[in-house]
């Protein structure tokens, strides 16, 4: 077999084997094969598109490409859940407690942010000594004694993933439904779950900015799952605007707690009522999705949820008692309104440029080697659809740096617009695909 063949193959419309796709991700994942040979077959790929089979044979060989986590070990049915990612999407923190707390393990690999967007394991550093650096048998044994572990994903997970999607970042190949796809799922398939729930976000804080291209994602990962034998659904959430109020690693951590407690934002509360009743459908725990939603409900308002995110902190080597005394959280020196400059509706938020102030901050991170400082950020005040009066604060600045306050004040201004009438509203959850 010659990648010659297969490069000529995929150029000319042909569909690839299962042999031929194993060939070239086990040769390039071992270094047999060169970068600008497998750069040739992507840019094929991009445009002779993938077949459904392909696609299956490309996650698979990916998520075989290293080690798969064995989660036999672990009791009753494993739900994992993936967000395609955003602005103040601290969904985990919240999710991952309330839907233990009603019976289900959870056992999940979560990343660091990069750019804009944060990492779950980043917020959670927000509790001080906190550590997702866990073997595997720690990691299999917290969920077995209290329900819920995050570790931090692995080098040895799904590695010709890692370094394709280098590849593809660097030779305009990323956009491509069976390889973005392909790519979410080889690493959820290596994760041992037996049921995913995935969040796939769509508007102008997301990846897949427009609600077709989010669903089109969605149908495919869907697809994928069920033929690699997993119980899989997605649901389509709105990006449009940050996730809840809270912009940056411990103030997203603080809005989880609060959400606990019963005083979380109605959009943050819905999205984890929705991928929660999800989830427990998926372990079995409950038949329909108002069954479901009623027991999320009941562990909040019975703190059970509560107390079993601070379990979870004290289990990885953080201070629980901050989950009960959320001022023991970082907390920025300054803190800045952002002041209306007129009266009216707000009918616009650009929602990446919101988590782009964050950065400037220092929330996110510009390369893989810069530090966070997890105390910074924004609180939204006044969300889309909100009247603000002129010198009212549109939402507050968090930072340490009085420089770079100005700058993120004076970005997010630019993010917002505000107009005489109210915006149409729009529905939350767009869509749930099985």
């Amino acid at each position: 077999m010659r990648m010659y063949d297969i490069i000529m193959k995929k150029r000319n419309g042909g569909e690839l084997s299962k042999e031929e796709i194993d060939f070239f991700i086990e040769g390039y994942t071992k270094g047999e094969i060169p970068d600008y040979q497998v750069s040739a077959l992507m840019m094929a790929i991009y445009f002779r598109k993938m077949t459904e089979a392909e696609t299956l044979a490309l996650t698979m060989a990916m998520a075989d490409s290293g080690d798969r986590l064995d989660l036999s070990g672990i009791r009753g049915v494993k739900v994992d859940k993936h967000s395609t990612g955003g602005v103040g999407d601290k969904t985990s923190l919240a999710l991952a407690p309330m839907v233990a707390a009603c019976g289900i393990p959870v056992a999940k690999m979560s990343g660091r942010g990069l750019g804009h967007t944060g990492g779950t394991i980043d917020k959670l550093e927000s509790f001080p000594g906190f550590t997702t650096a866990l073997t595997t048998e720690r990691f299999i044994d917290n969920v077995n004694r209290i329900g819920i572990a995050i570790m931090g994903q692995t080098a040895d997970l799904a590695p010709a993933d890692k370094k394709l999607y280098a590849l593809r970042d660097v030779t305009a190949t990323v956009d491509n439904l069976s390889l973005i796809a392909s790519s979410i799922m080889s690493k959820k398939l290596a994760a041992g779950a037996d049921a995913i729930v995935l969040d796939v976000k769509t508007g102008s804080g997301a990846f897949m900015k427009q609600e077709a291209e989010a669903k089109a994602l969605a149908e495919e990962m869907v697809k994928i799952g069920k033929n690699a034998g997993r119980r899989t659904v997605a649901v389509i959430s709105d990006m449009d605007q940050p996730l809840g109020f809270a912009v940056g690693n411990a103030l997203e951590v603080r809005e989880a707690i609060e959400t606990l407690r019963g005083n979380g934002p109605e959009d943050f509360l819905e999205l984890c009522l929705t991928l929660g009743s999800q989830m427990l459908m998926a372990g079995g725990k409950a038949e329909s999705a108002r069954e479901a939603e009623g027991m999320l409900r009941a562990v909040i308002a019975d703190g059970s949820a509560l107390g079993k995110l601070a379990e979870f902190v004290e289990a990885q080597g953080g201070d629980g008692s901050a989950v009960y005394h959320p001022e023991l959280l970082p907390q920025a020196a300054i803190q800045e309104p952002v002041a209306a400059p007129e009266s009216g509706y707000l009918s616009r938020i650009v929602c990446d440029e919101v988590g782009i102030c964050s950065l400037i901050l220092g929330g996110g991170r510009e390369t893989k080697e810069s530090e966070i400082d997890l105390s910074v950020g924004l609180v939204l005040y006044k969300k889309v659809g909100d009247y603000v009066e002129a010198g009212e604060p549109l939402a507050v600045i968090h930072a340490n740096d009085a420089d770079r306050a100005e700058q993120a004040r004076a970005r997010y201004l630019r993010a917002c617009t505000i107009a005489g009438e109210a915006p149409e509203s729009t529905a939350f959850i767009k869509g749930i695909l099985r």
